[in-house]
């Protein structure tokens, strides 16, 4: 009969979707026990699509954030280990975001690097980003926990550029020992927090295969010295010192409101057993994350929650109580009159039918 359902055709229905989480990678269709599965690819794709869909013609320049942050666990998960820096058993998912848009979130053991697969994750989107925007210059800025060799290394061969922050040593110390005594020289006259920027050629005595430019930040405070770093494969010419540092690599502390906005959307409940449920479990809290996003830079624009933090777009314009008749010919929903944000939510709804 036309149009019928193929007997081994999925559906799709609450409990399905559930079973997603225990259907083994690439169980075939004819297996008695196959129940509905997903392309991982697919999904990883379908992230920087729609990030590149947002934009009506490509920008000049485009920066990607990448971080990590722990996830605990409380359970038996597979592949659960205990990480020293957090203190706990827990996973140590990868973030990799462009602005407010998620491009990548990928579970991961925390028995490992911080900037382990990262290279892979990185290279998969910019060969995605190329083939739309060929001529985009993408900057990589994360934190030192992905300054390796690798990742640069990698960069410099591939037209990506690069500010990473760098760990602090004593060779690095000494070659700002001079900016240092300014920097407190500075702070003794004046009482207020001193920083002196200075800049020089670094390569270290055993990981780097070549020098690259580092910036330091030689700032001096109240309780004493607070010296950072970071390299760059940013020319000299046109990125100064001070303003790369503050502007550009500061920057990157925006992503961390961005991770607690997915918490916010539940991608901390990893209770299943296998890793690759939890990366599903990942991946349904990554797609929530980039629908309340769609909402916020679709319909909420010009208004004063176009950038609303996500809780507060759930619980404000989401989460709220209604009622709900069906007609014939319409569907009546019905809000308290003490909803508050009545014009609001008017606005965001003429807004998506336009």
């Amino acid at each position: 009969m036309a149009g019928k359902r193929k007997p081994e055709e999925p559906l799709a229905g609450k409990s399905t979707l559930n079973r997603l989480e225990l259907s083994p990678s690439g169980s075939p269709l004819e297996n008695r026990y196959h129940k509905i599965t997903y392309s991982t690819e697919a999904l990883d794709s379908l992230l920087v699509e729609i990030f590149l869909d947002a934009y009506a013609r490509a920008p000049r320049q485009i920066v990607l954030d990448l971080d990590v942050t722990d996830t605990p666990l409380y359970g038996k998960q597979e592949d659960r280990f205990f990480h020293g820096y957090y203190n706990e058993y827990c996973y140590l998912p990868l973030y990799i975001f462009c602005g407010d848009h998620l491009l990548c979130a990928r579970q991961r053991a925390s028995n490992q690097d911080a900037s382990a697969g990262s290279r892979g994750e990185v290279e998969r989107i910019v060969k995605q980003i190329r083939q739309r925007w060929p001529k985009v210059r993408i900057i990589l800025r994360a934190d030192s926990g992905f300054c390796r060799e690798e990742l640069m290394t990698w960069c410099e061969q591939n037209r990506v550029d690069y500010v990473l922050g760098l760990a602090r040593n004593s060779r690095l110390q000494r070659k700002i020992a001079p900016a240092l005594r300014e920097a407190k020289q500075q702070h003794e006259r004046t009482g207020q927090a001193a920083r002196v920027f200075t800049e020089f050629s670094y390569r270290t005595r055993k990981t780097w295969s070549r020098s690259r430019r580092v910036i330091a930040k030689a700032e001096y405070l109240e309780k004493g010295e607070n010296p950072r770093f970071v390299v760059t494969s940013l020319p000299a010419e046109s990125w100064q010192a001070a303003t790369l540092y503050q502007k550009t690599y500061c920057g990157r502390g925006e992503m961390e409101n961005r991770i607690k906005e997915q918490l916010s959307l539940f991608a901390d409940r990893m209770s299943t057993e296998s890793l690759r449920a939890n990366q599903l479990r990942l991946y349904f809290s990554s797609l929530a994350y980039v629908l309340v996003h769609a909402l916020r830079r679709l319909a909420l624009a010009g208004t004063q929650w176009a950038h609303a933090q996500v809780p507060t777009i759930r619980l404000r314009l989401l989460k709220i109580a209604a009622e709900v008749r069906l007609s014939v010919r319409r569907i009546w929903v019905s809000y308290s009159n003490a909803y508050p944000w009545k014009e609001m939510f008017a606005a965001a709804w003429t807004a998506l039918r336009c």
